[in-house]
């Protein structure tokens, strides 16, 4: 009896520490979400830095982009914090939005040279 109870007791805290976190759970980003969100502040980026402002004066006019973003995207500033702490933590998966992210900018830049030609 005490083997069988130590045999179920293994197999209960094994497929405890088996599961994984959901991202949900954590208030973590999917990495679509995430990659949207880092095209659309690379892009206001590069927006701005062909104002031909001072530093200072881009970070200005920056924080105000960014805030409206987030606010459009109904994602508070903590759960980004939190994306970027769960993404730095697992490379593997920002790498993946990173490539949807050079796959989207990528894009973005064939159909604008389609346009100008």
């Amino acid at each position: 009896m005490k083997f069988a109870i130590g045999w179920f007791t293994i197999i209960v805290v094994c497929s405890f520490c088996a599961c994984k976190p959901d991202k949900k759970q954590l208030g973590v980003l999917e990495q679509q979400q995430l990659a949207e969100i880092l095209v659309e502040i690379y892009t206001g980026e590069a927006r701005i830095s062909n104002l031909s402002v001072v530093n200072d004066s881009a970070v200005k006019l920056f924080r105000p982009f960014e805030e409206a973003l987030l606010k459009k995207k109904g994602i508070p500033d903590s759960i980004l914090k939190t994306t970027f702490r769960y993404y730095v933590e697992h490379p593997v998966e920002l790498e993946q939005v990173y490539d949807i992210v050079i796959d989207t900018l990528s894009l973005r830049e064939q159909k604008a040279g389609l346009r100008l030609k």
